[in-house]
């Protein structure tokens, strides 16, 4: 059998703007971009897993720098892109992954929470994809990558700002790979499933609902096939 070989899939000399990189899944991307030869640029609201990930990079002999920035804040996309361009000199890769889930009943859902989801998963992406997708039309190229989730296909009946934000991110995906697919920007949405992330360690840890995620996705994916 021939040995497999990222060479295939390499982003040397690519740089690739990752928010929410350091911890869950993002901290996955980072690495991946990073074994794949691409200049890493992570996004974060704190310092939180920094240093172990600027470790796992050094010792593969790769690039990356961070960047502390509050993404709901005001003129976060333009600090953030600014930051980027001082660092590496461009962006080729921008992956929309931070996000947030807060979790309550209907009747007792907070306006605050509303938006604070609102903002981060959905405000913040498209201020950041609208600001990136700036730098890469002057560069005629470019790769903007939005992290969804099951819930941009199905329900959920805790996290009702969490599950619009993500069907909008799907929303919003189609409407900027419409947009720049004829400046050779690519624009695409991954649907990550239950995977085991600190976000879901709630869920993980009541064993209804944990078990009831697990049966429901069961089902889907027979279903699906």
């Amino acid at each position: 059998m021939k040995e497999f070989s990222l060479n295939q899939f390499s982003l040397e000399k690519k740089v690739a703007l990752v928010t929410g990189g350091a911890s869950g899944l993002g901290k996955y991307y980072s690495l991946a971009l990073s074994a794949a030869h691409a200049s890493v640029f992570v996004v974060s609201k704190t310092t939180m897993g920094w240093d172990e990930l600027h470790v796992k990079v050094e010792e593969s002999n790769g690039k990356i720098a961070f960047f502390q920035q509050d993404l709901t804040a005001q003129n976060a996309a333009k600090n953030i892109v600014k930051a980027c361009l001082e660092e590496f000199g461009k962006i080729d890769i921008l992956v929309n992954n931070a996000g947030l889930q807060l979790r309550n009943d209907l009747v007792d859902y907070k306006d605050e929470d509303w938006q604070a989801v609102l903002n981060i998963n959905l405000n913040a992406l498209y201020y950041l994809s609208h600001e990136t997708a700036k730098v890469m039309l002057k560069q005629q190229s470019g790769k903007i990558i939005n992290i969804g989730s099951m819930q941009s296909y199905r329900a959920g009946k805790r996290i009702f700002p969490y599950t619009s934000s993500k069907h909008a991110v799907l929303g919003l995906t189609k409407a900027y790979a419409d947009a720049l697919a004829p400046e050779n920007i690519q624009v695409n949405g991954i649907a990550p499933g239950y995977v085991d992330t600190p976000m879901t360690k709630k869920l993980q840890e009541d064993p209804v609902r944990n078990k009831e995620i697990i049966d429901h996705n069961s089902r889907w994916s027979v279903g699906s096939t």
